[in-house]
């Protein structure tokens, strides 16, 4: 694949990024990725600095996932966990980077609250609209159609 800046060398460096949900691509050769700023022993480093992992310290005992043998320098190297059992192992480390890839957040909410959310919206909008009715029933002095609405408004908010 040829870089995609000057259509010249072979593409060696791939650059993606994602903002606010459209990811792009990049492919550039080393040329044009060192002159637009990416250099590939930065990019390790500041992931590994992201990361708290101590280059330096070569001598301790290297902790590793119990499940896929990853290493913390490992996942800062590839910027991927090696397993869902990476996250558990290497929590403490990770979590200072999800926080700031994430925008703070360290929790996927999912699509299932969205609906709930959405649901819970519906229901509040139902319950305005039954006050109004009740409102209206009870000037028009018609009890028994405000009482109604009444039980249907109490049995909505013990739904929710």
């Amino acid at each position: 694949m040829l870089c995609e800046k000057c259509g010249v060398n072979n593409a060696t460096t791939h650059i993606r990024t994602v903002v606010k949900g459209v990811v792009c691509d990049k492919y550039l050769c080393f040329s044009c990725a060192t002159s637009e700023g990416f250099k590939s022993k930065e990019l390790s480093q500041i992931m590994s600095a992201l990361l708290g992992e101590e280059s330096n310290n070569q001598n301790s005992k290297i902790a590793r996932c119990a499940c896929c043998g990853s290493t913390v320098a490992e996942i800062a190297k590839s910027g991927k966990c090696g397993c869902s059992e990476c996250y558990n192992t290497f929590y403490d480390q990770l979590l200072p980077y999800l926080k700031k890839s994430q925008f703070g957040k360290t929790r996927h909410d999912g699509k299932l609250i969205q609906k709930i959310k959405r649901i819970q919206q519906s229901k509040e909008e139902e319950i305005e609209e039954l006050k109004y009715l009740l409102k209206k029933s009870v000037l028009e002095e018609n009890y028994e159609k405000a009482a109604v609405i009444r039980d249907k408004i109490k049995e909505l908010k013990e739904e929710t």
